[in-house]
């Protein structure tokens, strides 16, 4: 059985309230050996980290503040907050953060000054940055630009964009994450990732959200990576293996 890693998975959520280590062990049991646990606001904060104390060899807490979150009345109270936890220990990675226009044009400002915000955390942590971008793939990777000096790495998680988008991206030193939407019938992003080199992919779940075919409609979860992993192998026309062995690679260069 490959070994393949989930570089973005919300196991915390809600959602898997009545099975949540039942639903560890299933991923565990699928060579899945590796989560990695964005945070989203303060409220997420306790039961991600209760899940990593839980499942310390596998499951893996990343502080952030994600971008939906970033509201007039209280970012810079959690922003304050984030930064705080960040002094506190070291965590796999900082976010997730970006940029997010489908939701709520009206907080661009702030949510790209929480963005910058971050950028520097993780340059001065020497952390990867996990970059949300939702209708936002101009505004992300201008900020990004604007604060790459070398020392900035990270990932555009559920990567959705074109040819010459994904390129910008790797160019800044970014990898593209790819998770459920990369099997869905009228996906444009297989044809953008023929490419993509596979040294600059991961894969990622987004679980409990995006899940893969054949479980569209479903909660999705760490251990239907592998549907991902095995669309990818079609769409880059190379065997499973290899997709496991590079992604896996490339997801434990991105957190060393």
């Amino acid at each position: 059985m490959q070994t393949l890693i989930d570089t973005h998975a919300h196991l915390y959520s809600p959602k898997f309230e009545n099975d949540r280590h039942d639903m560890v062990r299933r991923a565990l049991e699928a060579g899945i050996t590796r989560m990695y646990l964005p945070n989203i606001d303060a409220e997420s904060i306790s039961s991600m980290l209760a899940l990593e104390a839980a499942f310390p060899e596998n499951c893996f807490a990343m502080m952030g503040l994600h971008p939906c979150s970033v509201q007039p009345d209280t970012w810079l109270e959690e922003l304050a907050l984030v930064e705080r936890h960040l002094g506190e220990r070291q965590w796999a990675g900082i976010g997730e953060t970006g940029i997010d226009l489908f939701w709520d044009k009206s907080t661009l400002d702030i949510q790209i000054d929480a963005f910058k915000r971050q950028i520097e955390w993780a340059k001065d942590l020497n952390r990867p940055i996990i970059i949300h971008s939702r209708e936002a793939n101009t505004e992300s990777i201008r900020t990004v630009r604007e604060g790459q000096d070398g020392r900035l790495r990270g990932i555009f998680h559920c990567f959705s964009g074109s040819a010459d988008e994904a390129r910008e991206m790797i160019d800044l030193g970014f990898m593209i994450g790819i998770g459920g939407t990369i099997t869905y019938p009228k996906s444009e992003l297989p044809q953008v990732l023929k490419t993509v080199p596979l040294e600059h992919i991961v894969l990622e779940t987004d679980a409990p959200y995006l899940p893969p075919v054949p479980h569209r409609g479903k909660r999705n979860e760490s251990a239907f990576i592998r549907h991902v992993a095995e669309m990818l192998s079609e769409v880059k026309v190379l065997p499973l293996s290899q997709i496991a062995r590079v992604t896996t690679e490339n997801a434990l260069r991105m957190f060393a």
